[in-house]
């Protein structure tokens, strides 16, 4: 009995799906949820619609807890954006959709991937750096943060041939 019931609240697993304009509402909420300025639930639908993007949810059971979003052109792609919600941060979930993503480029024959991550956003550097990405450029006050500071990016880069 005590397997049985250690079974019924264990975590729910994760797994990474590809995402739908069905899934905008949820998207643009973490994204809000995560982000300064936020994008709404119509320009995920935009977004979701273009034939070049491809994006993947992250789901716990049933419930969406993240996203990663790329826009693709020619054999290279652009993670546009990527969320986690905050309560779920920092257990490797971020890794996880990050990897699978990268996966699912190469599978469609992307062979060079970029970002831009704000630079003193140190836990998304990281996790960029571990999956391989180097940086190699700045974009100077690329970024506003709330109180309208303006902030560097760090643009990244990966080879995944």
């Amino acid at each position: 009995m005590t397997g049985w019931l250690s079974n019924l609240f264990a975590p729910a697993s994760t797994s990474v799906e590809p995402a739908t304009i069905r899934d905008a509402a949820k998207l643009s909420q973490l994204h809000r949820a995560s982000f300064h300025r936020g994008w709404g639930q119509g320009e995920f639908e935009s977004m979701l619609a273009e034939r070049n993007t491809f994006a993947d949810r992250l789901m716990l059971g049933r419930t969406p807890i993240g996203f990663i979003i790329s826009r693709i052109a020619a054999d290279e792609a652009e993670i546009l954006s990527v969320a986690v919600a905050s309560a779920r941060r920092g257990k490797g979930y971020s890794r996880n959709l990050l990897s699978h993503h990268l996966g699912h480029l190469a599978g469609r024959g992307v062979r060079r991937v970029f970002l831009e991550v704000e630079e003193n956003n140190q836990p998304a550097v990281r996790l960029y750096q571990r999956a391989g990405f180097r940086t190699v450029g700045r974009r100077e006050q690329y970024y506003r943060d709330p109180t309208g500071a303006k902030l560097n990016a760090l643009v990244m880069q990966r080879d995944l041939s």
